[in-house]
């Protein structure tokens, strides 16, 4: 299983999946969150909803349906605890950065996917030397593995054909 980044969503709908070109992509997305393939966490949810477009509609329609899990269960608060502590002992990384990264979505959804055993599925890149907190850095520090849409799709052996429009 693998827990989803907002920009997974950002970067399908802004980009290479949007909804009206491909919805195949968005069809795939419910089906894998029902076969208990992938999922994300409420402050995803909270990054994303109530901006009035298309995304925001999308993902607010399942609101409540299980897409989104809750992390405040006491294993993913400590793992958060954890993860802030982390963040907190690197020197490189700036104040601003840690801020950024701590006061959204981030922190969580690493703590929740370390929780249930699962990876998590971003569009950012490890960078060793960065100052800037980055998702894929603080999960090969605990552990957690990392994919990107690309990589989820072959690794479910999922394509999405073409037909021709009437």
């Amino acid at each position: 299983m693998y827990l989803l980044d907002s920009n997974i969503f950002v970067e399908a709908q802004n980009r290479y999946y949007a909804s009206d070109i491909c919805p195949g992509f968005w069809d795939w997305l419910d089906d894998a969150n029902a076969k208990g393939l992938i999922a994300s966490v409420g402050e995803v949810y909270d990054e994303l909803a109530g901006k009035g477009d298309s995304l925001a509609e999308w993902i607010e329609a399942r609101r409540g349906t299980g897409w989104f899990v809750d992390v405040t269960d006491e294993e993913t608060q400590s793992s958060f605890i954890e993860i802030v502590q982390h963040i907190e002992s690197i020197d490189r990384y700036t104040r601003p950065s840690r801020d950024q990264f701590l006061g959204g979505a981030d922190p969580w959804l690493i703590a929740k996917a370390r929780t249930m055993g699962c990876g998590v599925a971003t569009h950012e890149r490890f960078h060793e030397h960065t100052t800037k907190v980055k998702i894929p850095n603080v999960c090969v520090n605990f552990g957690v593995p990392i994919r990107d849409t690309f990589d989820i799709l072959r690794e479910l052996r999922i394509s999405f054909g073409w037909a021709r429009a009437a």
